[in-house]
């Protein structure tokens, strides 16, 4: 009877499972498979550290948000505001504004060119249906059952790298080599790892996990299901896809003839070969096409969500200001298509940029979960500690990442607004540790005083 009891207790929290599902699933998008892959081939297994860790930090970067969200049963932009104030709650909206509009700019090229090679249409006639459909679907209500059949086709591709797995030769001793923490020289790999890294530890995912519990209706009664959540989606079901990805990638693609930054969606697609054959490049295309449909949708809410938070509007599509901020997304991606390069190592690139702004919205998570005023139970010391070392590993990746940028020149004007924007971020975010140090020495002051 036990068992049982404990059998069913665990079907009904996978059936119960939801906000931190979808950031998974969101963070399982195009954009780290295109990053795990080139990760692979390009540098073989010398990056699998960071793509262990990024599975362990992004659970902790969920945990973080998740504890935020429920035990101030809120959204971050309005407990922002709340406690530090109005230029705090724009900055971050500005901070994932940028990054999400980034993404889904790369994300529609991407759904475009890959919708194009399937059918042998053009890709801006493809941006502009996939445009209207976003923007009719989601801001209706009606594209569930589009992005229910994009998942699918995701599940059928990640099932196929697992099976990869048992399949291609793995060198387990490469692999233990790859273990130990480095970065390859070159700006390719700082990218890449980067990349990695910003799939699971991204701004995006940080923000709207507040949103989405409350989409829910998840309260502080329900914080046993929400770390259940956290852990079942992000350590478990993303560090598989993460793992089976890269180890596929880095036994089959990986050779001296590689390379890195020229890597295709038709190259890469030849990493299921050993298990699906002549089949495996339309596998492939149809799974990165299904990953990029289904991330696109999850990405078209996060602007409105900050922005209806922000501007006091509701955050459904029964308010027509937050229905019409989803249309503007929607539409505004289809300028994705025109974009120069391929897609493949844009998406890298779309995540790098995304890592350069997460430190910062870290940095407020924890300073609110460290404020008794913000939070009815403050956090651990271990807590704390996760979050600090959180914060310490995407400073330090998207840091190496900055400096190969800028050591490759300032003349393009990409690199340029990176770097101004990580500037900006990364004066706000040492203005916030100054604060919450003042404000420690005064409480740490006034304790004395009242023990005296």
């Amino acid at each position: 009877m036990a068992a049982r009891d404990g059998s069913g207790r665990l079907t009904s929290r996978l059936s119960a499972m939801g906000p931190t599902w979808l950031a998974g699933a969101i963070a399982a998008g195009p954009a780290t498979m295109a990053s795990l892959i080139t990760a692979g081939a390009g540098f073989g297994y010398t990056l699998l550290w960071i793509a262990v860790l990024s599975a362990i930090l992004g659970a902790t970067s969920q945990y973080l948000a998740m504890r935020l969200g429920l035990l101030t049963e809120d959204g971050i932009v309005s407990v922002v505001e709340k406690r530090l104030g109005s230029g705090w709650a724009w900055l971050l909206v500005a901070d994932t504004v940028l990054a999400s509009g980034l993404a889904q700019l790369v994300i529609m090229k991407t759904v475009a060119d890959v919708s194009a090679t399937i059918t042998g249409f053009d890709n801006r006639l493809w941006a502009v249906v996939w445009g209207v459909v976003l923007a009719v679907g989601i801001a209706g209500g009606g594209y569930r059952f589009a992005e229910t059949g994009a998942k699918v086709l995701v599940s059928l591709v990640v099932l196929a790298f697992v099976a990869s797995v048992f399949v291609v030769p793995i060198d387990l001793g490469a692999a233990a080599a790859g273990l130990v923490p480095r970065i390859p020289a070159g700006v390719s790999g700082a990218l890449v790892a980067a990349g990695i890294l910003g799939g699971a530890v991204h701004i995006t995912l940080v923000t709207m996990q507040s949103y989405t519990m409350r989409a829910r209706g998840w309260t502080r009664d329900d914080y046993g299901l929400a770390r259940f959540d956290v852990g079942a989606s992000m350590l478990v079901a993303f560090g598989v896809y993460s793992l089976a990805i890269f180890l596929v990638a880095a036994a089959v693609l990986h050779s001296p003839t590689v390379d890195a930054s020229g890597l295709t969606a038709t190259a890469a697609a030849t990493a299921l070969g050993p298990l699906v054959g002549p089949y495996a490049e339309w596998l492939f295309l149809l799974g990165l096409w299904g990953a990029a449909v289904s991330t696109l949708g999850g990405n078209t809410v996060v602007p409105p969500y900050l922005l209806g938070d922000k501007l006091g509007w509701g955050r459904d599509v029964s308010d027509p200001r937050y229905r019409g901020a989803i249309v503007v997304t929607a539409l505004a991606g289809i300028g994705g298509v025109f974009l120069g390069g391929t897609f493949f190592q844009l998406l890298v690139l779309v995540l790098a940029f995304g890592l350069v702004g997460t430190p910062f919205a870290l940095a407020l998570v924890l300073y609110l979960l460290n404020d008794p005023g913000a939070v009815p139970e403050t956090n651990s010391h271990a807590a704390n500690a996760a979050g600090l070392v959180l914060i310490g590993v995407t400073v330090v990746t998207a840091g190496s990442f900055l400096r190969e940028q800028v050591a490759s020149g300032l003349a393009d004007p990409t690199t340029v607004l990176v770097v101004a924007f990580a500037a900006v971020l990364a004066a706000a975010t040492l203005a916030l540790l100054a604060l919450f140090v003042r404000e420690w020495v005064q409480a740490t002051r006034a304790a004395r005083a009242a023990a005296e």
